[in-house]
């Protein structure tokens, strides 16, 4: 069974802010993490974090295992007249998906600033025609913040100006079901999931050497782009999109075959696919064509290794998700069984 640990590491994580960017109080609560065990970490010039469990064999090859810590986000695109803010993305998403949502805007000298997303036609009663044809866009929505501010110089006075980040409230509960529902479980359940691949490993090591990375770059595109080192193949730990025509699920790991950047590597997938059936592991296979993943930007990057991706089903990708422990569990025991293999 998963330890206690994984869910209330992660509950904490998903409650700190690191929004692509703005990182670095997430990296460094699970940098702390790690230390606790006992393991010596290493930071990367981009802010990312790695440590290495050694193998029992030294020519049993090098495993990469990579999550990323940088979850959507905004940054101010502008300081509107009427002291509220416009938005650009970080990440890509639905602009419906943050409409309503609470939002922390960070400003540069120390200040945080709450609010709320909203359309410049958000009153039903008074705006009722435009309200029934608008398309959500960064043109039409903005930031109502929680402060004395009707003005751009009053906002400008509270300290918030253009390329302040803005961090989505993620709302994470763990139901009494099993159900973990939130903002960003978009990585941040396969980050605990590392944490408890190290836990586990150090209580009984793997014949290979494992190599744990945590990037920070992921959502927009190059956080893996350095490589994963000495390693000789990588395993990617990233969220299952669970969706209709889809067979991942929340209650299982999944083995993505293939996603936008085309396929993975078809003789390491294969082992993990002997790995769980030894296991007794129901891995469920997918394609996802709206994708892609810090194993496929080592790739894009030219580094010549083999990889796959892996991790556990979350529905509603990209907005407020859910997933169940069940999936984590069983992404856990994918990456124990294969590092055992």
């Amino acid at each position: 069974m998963m330890s206690n640990e994984l869910s209330d590491f992660l509950l904490q994580l998903l409650n700190t802010p690191s929004p692509t960017g703005m990182t670095e109080q997430a990296v460094s609560l699970i940098e702390a993490e790690v230390r606790a065990l006992g393991v010596e970490t290493r930071r990367s010039r981009k802010g990312g974090l790695s440590w290495t469990l050694p193998g029992a064999d030294s020519g049993a090859g090098h495993l990469a295992l990579s999550a990323h810590a940088d979850t959507l986000g905004a940054m101010v695109k502008a300081v509107l007249p009427n002291g509220r803010l416009r938005l650009t993305q970080l990440g890509g998403y639905d602009w419906a998906s943050i409409e309503g949502e609470y939002v922390t805007v960070h400003g540069q000298h120390g200040v945080s600033v709450t609010g709320t997303v909203v359309n410049d036609f958000q009153s039903f009663h008074v705006f009722a025609p435009q309200l029934r044809e608008l398309r959500r866009s960064g043109d039409n929505l903005e930031v109502r913040l929680d402060a004395l501010t009707f003005s751009r110089e009053d906002t400008r006075a509270l300290g918030l100006e253009v390329g302040d980040f803005v961090s989505f409230e993620p709302r994470a509960v763990l139901t009494p079901a099993g159900y973990l529902k939130s903002r960003h479980i978009d990585n941040k359940a396969s980050v605990a999931i590392l944490l408890e691949v190290t836990r586990q490993l150090l209580k009984t090591p793997a014949p290979m050497t494992v190599g744990c990375f945590i990037t920070t770059y992921e959502e927009v595109g190059h956080g893996a782009a350095p490589g994963f080192g000495e390693a000789s193949e990588v395993i990617a730990l990233d969220m299952a999109a669970v969706g209709r025509g889809q067979t991942s699920s929340e209650h299982h790991v999944t083995l993505c075959v293939k996603d936008s950047s085309g396929p993975y590597d078809h003789a390491l997938g294969n082992r993990l696919r002997r790995a769980a059936q030894s296991a007794g592991i129901d891995l469920k296979m997918d394609i996802y064509p709206y994708y892609s993943s810090d194993a496929s930007a080592a790739w894009g990057a030219g580094h010549d290794l083999p990889a796959a991706l892996i991790g556990p089903g979350v529905d509603a990708s990209h907005a407020y998700e859910r997933t169940h422990l069940d999936a984590l569990e069983a992404t856990v025991a994918l990456v124990l069984a294969y590092c055992h293999a």
